[in-house]
C-alpha cells in the first residue's frame, strides 16, 4: 500500500517531463491531443498542463496556452530583451499594423472592407507581407458580387502578441495609443467584438482551388 502513492508521483513526474520535453523541442505551439499520444493511458493531458504552467510560474520563461494550444515564451516582463532584435528582422509599416489591427477585430474581412475602415486604398502587397508573417490567412470567399477573399487572424498571430485568444485583444483606446491606428480613422469608429472562430460563417464560401495564386476577386 505504501508504494501505491510513491508509484503515482512517478508516473506525475515522467508525465510532466514528456510534456516539458515535447513542447520544448517543438517549433509551434501543440495542442493537448498531439501530446496525449506520448502519455500512459489514463493520463489527464489538461491537468497535467496547469501542473507544468504553474511550476514554470514566475520564472525567465512560461508556459502559456495560445487558443487551443500551448508553448514554452518568454516570460512576458522580460519580452523587451528580445523584442528589439524582432523589430528590427521584422519590420511592419503603419498601413501594415492598422490592416492586421482591422482584420483582427473586423474578421473575416475583404480587402474592400479593410479599405472602408482605413478610408485609404490597402495595397495587395501589405496583405501578402501579413500572410509572410504568418499572421493572417485567407480564410473564405464573401458570398457577394466578385466574391472578395475574406481574410482572418491565425494562431502564429494570437502566440506572436501574446494572446490567449481573440477576446483578449485590447481596446479602441489602447490601439491609438500603441500607434496600432491611426487618429485619421472616423471618430464615431466601433471596434466590433471579433469573430473567434476557424469555421466559415454563412455569408463564406470555401476558397476556390487557384486561391493560393491570390486572386482577389473574380469576374
Amino acid at each position: 500500500m505504501n508504494g501505491i502513492p510513491d508509484e503515482r508521483s512517478e508516473i506525475l513526474e515522467r508525465n510532466l517531463r514528456v510534456l516539458e520535453a515535447l513542447l520544448f523541442a517543438s517549433s509551434e505551439p501543440l495542442d493537448a491531443n498531439s501530446l496525449s499520444a506520448y502519455l500512459g493511458e489514463g493520463a489527464n493531458v489538461g491537468d497535467l498542463l496547469l501542473t507544468l504552467q504553474s511550476r514554470y510560474a514566475g520564472r525567465g520563461v512560461n508556459l502559456v496556452q495560445r487558443a487551443d494550444k500551448w508553448a514554452f515564451r518568454t516570460a512576458e516582463d522580460l519580452g523587451f530583451l528580445l523584442r528589439r532584435d524582432e523589430q528590427e528582422n521584422r519590420p511592419l509599416s503603419r498601413a501594415a499594423l492598422e490592416t492586421l489591427s482591422i482584420i483582427a477585430y473586423h474578421q473575416p474581412a475583404t480587402r474592400a472592407e479593410i479599405e472602408e475602415v482605413r478610408g485609404v486604398a490597402t495595397g495587395k502587397g501589405t496583405l501578402d507581407l501579413l500572410m509572410e508573417a504568418g499572421w493572417i490567412r485567407m480564410r473564405g470567399r464573401r458570398r457577394t458580387p466578385g466574391r472578395p477573399v475574406t481574410y482572418g487572424t491565425t494562431d502564429a498571430f494570437l502566440d506572436h502578441f501574446g494572446l490567449e485568444s481573440l477576446s483578449d485583444l485590447p481596446g479602441l483606446d489602447e490601439l491609438k495609443g500603441s500607434g496600432l491606428l491611426s487618429s485619421r480613422l472616423p471618430p464615431n469608429l466601433q471596434i466590433p467584438l471579433p469573430f473567434d472562430g476557424a469555421a466559415l460563417r454563412d455569408d463564406e464560401d470555401p476558397l476556390d482551388p487557384d486561391d493560393l495564386g491570390g486572386d482577389e476577386e473574380q469576374d
